[in-house]
């Protein structure tokens, strides 16, 4: 890794520079183990943002690091992981692969460590407990199972 080469990682907020988007940087050691496997040739988001670019409206390169801002006030028009997500999506289509670093919660990570199979859900219509009316804006869900090892007696 070039000392050139700076990687985007947004972070919250500092407490005291309320309203103020605070930027963190990947830390080299991780994004070298990533390029070494991955070979990137472009960056969505890079740092510092040159003036007018936005990763969203430009093609991407063949292997593509995606740090995206985590919180949509962060970045450009006001577009967060999510948009970043449907290009890299898009971009798959085109025979393109595309690395994303996004936050997860807690126990989502420690169903990712135990090697949990995911199933995508899609958005699961929740039943009121007494009316039995469906939820009218649920969110997506996933499905995770976490097998049990073979035991031997």
């Amino acid at each position: 890794m070039t000392e050139e080469r700076q990687v985007l990682f947004p972070g919250e907020v500092h407490r005291y520079a309320a309203g103020r988007p605070r930027y963190w940087l990947t830390p080299p050691k991780l994004y070298d183990v990533l390029d070494t496997e991955f070979g990137f040739d472009f960056d969505p988001c890079p740092f510092p943002l040159p003036v007018g670019f936005n990763g969203l409206s430009v093609d991407w390169g063949r292997s593509n690091f995606v740090n995206p801002p985590f919180r949509p006030h962060d970045v450009v028009n006001g577009r967060g992981p999510t948009q970043f997500v449907r290009k890299a999506i898009a971009e798959a289509e085109k025979g393109k692969t595309s690395v994303l670093i996004l936050p997860v919660r807690w126990y989502t990570d420690m169903l990712l460590g135990a090697n949990a199979e995911i199933r995508q859900l899609g958005r699961v219509a929740w039943e009121e407990v007494e009316t039995r009316e469906p939820m009218p804006h649920p969110g997506p869900c996933a499905l995770f199972v976490v097998r049990g090892k073979e035991v031997v007696e």
